[in-house]
């Protein structure tokens, strides 16, 4: 077993950290496939924690031959929280991560992240902004802010697979004061390398146009959004030129439909 604690957590995980942190009172945020994301205090701290379970040989079988790198513990999580707190991009900070057990199938593992107090997703904001609209200036600022974080995440050869609205934090606080905050959450699927491949840029890129999309965002939004994306980087320019943006296009339609056909689905279901 290995394990890193930090100081301010020392007490609360002596012994061993996998029953301690089982034994904590708890908020379950979300329980999908081998994961457990709940909240926690401390004192008077906060915490995100999520336990990973063993994934299974047939779903690091299906990653293989899908071409995608299997993520079977919390270290992607905590390798992506902390090379994003390396080129100045908000994220949780890494408080404790714990493995235990060598096959790649059955390992269990964890990690606690410091909670970004007072940040809401913009799945959130934007359903504000519909019943209160923001001032225009705002709106841009929000579109630039998010441009310019997608474009650090990027350079920085990292890409977050799952780059939706809900996993991008605005401070409230901020924005009432007429400023942009954001944060970027749920990493553990992120890739790390040195250069994004084109087909991680296209999924981030897709993800979160159809994302933005449907909450609300207009076509004036998504070409700020690519001015901004783009700009200062001639490099950057001519990778993501008019085909590359189609092709984002169409990936993000794609979504919507599938989206579509998701609800239409649970609906006959009842």
């Amino acid at each position: 077993m290995s394990v890193w604690v930090r100081d301010d957590l020392a007490g609360a995980l002596a012994g061993d950290p996998f029953a301690a942190l089982e034994g904590m009172s708890k908020v379950t945020v979300r329980r999908a496939d081998n994961r457990h994301t709940f909240r926690m205090e401390n004192g008077d701290s906060a915490y995100f924690v999520k336990v990973h379970e063993g994934v299974g040989w047939r779903q690091i079988l299906e990653d293989v031959l899908t071409l995608k790198r299997p993520v079977v513990d919390a270290g992607n999580e905590c390798a992506a929280c902390r090379r994003l707190a390396e080129v100045g991009i908000r994220a949780p900070r890494v408080a404790a991560f714990g493995v235990r057990g060598t096959s790649p199938a059955t390992r269990q593992s964890f990690v606690v992240c410091d909670a970004l107090e007072g940040f809401v997703s913009l799945t959130e904001v934007a359903g504000r902004w519909r019943g209160q609209p923001p001032a225009p200036s705002l709106r841009w600022q929000l579109t630039r802010e998010l441009a310019r974080l997608v474009r650090a995440l990027h350079d920085a050869g990292i890409n977050h697979r799952d780059l939706y609205f809900d996993h991008v934090l605005a401070n409230s606080t901020a924005l009432q004061d007429g400023r942009v905050e954001l944060a970027l959450i749920d990493l553990h699927r992120a890739g790390l390398r040195r250069r994004v491949p084109r087909r991680w840029l296209l999924r981030d890129l897709a993800a979160l146009s159809f994302s933005a999309a449907y909450e609300g965002a207009t076509r004036t939004d998504q070409f700020r959004f690519l001015r901004h994306y783009t700009a200062g980087s001639p490099a950057r320019a001519l990778r993501s030129g008019p085909r590359f943006w189609r092709t984002v296009a169409q990936r993000a339609a794609r979504l919507q439909a599938k989206g579509k056909r998701d609800t239409a689905a649970r609906a006959r279901r009842g």
